[in-house]
């Protein structure tokens, strides 16, 4: 009798072994296929940071991203002329006079694109704006307290404008 006894707690014991190796081999395996996920949306991340990065490098120097502009919100004078080609594409496209409507169009559309609320009793307003060629557009806005910049895509389908956020950046 002792020995079967003895038996049935080794034969229990193993069972145990086996069942806690089974698990753990278990857990492992999940914690493989977790830590892959995370490295892949690391690097989904990564790529869209760098893509952003890239898109504020040619709009304009890192080292003037963060200055607020001296004295109010003026662009240099020769960044957003229309090229003479841009004017003749949108005129294609349905505007009559493309800068003044898309500055216009902006300009009625700016509460729906300007990302941030105004504090302190401010309405967020854009203060300047320039239409760089026949698909983007950059602009200033600010409230008197806070403020910041938008690189907007716009799109013209006979006449009628659509404007899209790409990137905006507080100051």
């Amino acid at each position: 009798m002792r020995i079967a006894i003895a038996y049935i707690l080794a034969a229990f014991f193993l069972f145990l072994a086996v069942y806690f190796y089974w698990q753990k081999n278990e857990a492992e395996s999940r914690l493989t296929i977790a830590d892959n996920k995370v490295a892949e949306t690391s690097r989904k991340v990564e790529q869209q940071e760098e893509e952003k990065d890239s898109l504020e490098q040619m709009v304009m120097p890192p080292d003037t991203m963060e200055q607020v502009p001296p004295g109010g919100a003026a662009f240099v004078d020769e960044l957003g002329s229309l090229s003479q080609s841009d004017i003749q594409k949108l005129q294609r496209k349905g505007l009559r006079n493309p800068e003044v409507d898309l500055m216009n169009d902006l300009n009625r559309k700016q509460g729906q694109l300007i990302p941030e609320k105004g504090t302190m009793g401010g309405t967020m307003t854009i203060r300047d704006s320039r239409i760089l060629n026949d698909r983007y557009a950059l602009a200033y806005y600010e409230d008197g307290h806070n403020g910041g910049y938008l690189i907007l895509k716009y799109e013209v389908n006979n006449g009628n404008i659509t404007w899209n956020v790409v990137d905006s950046s507080k100051l």
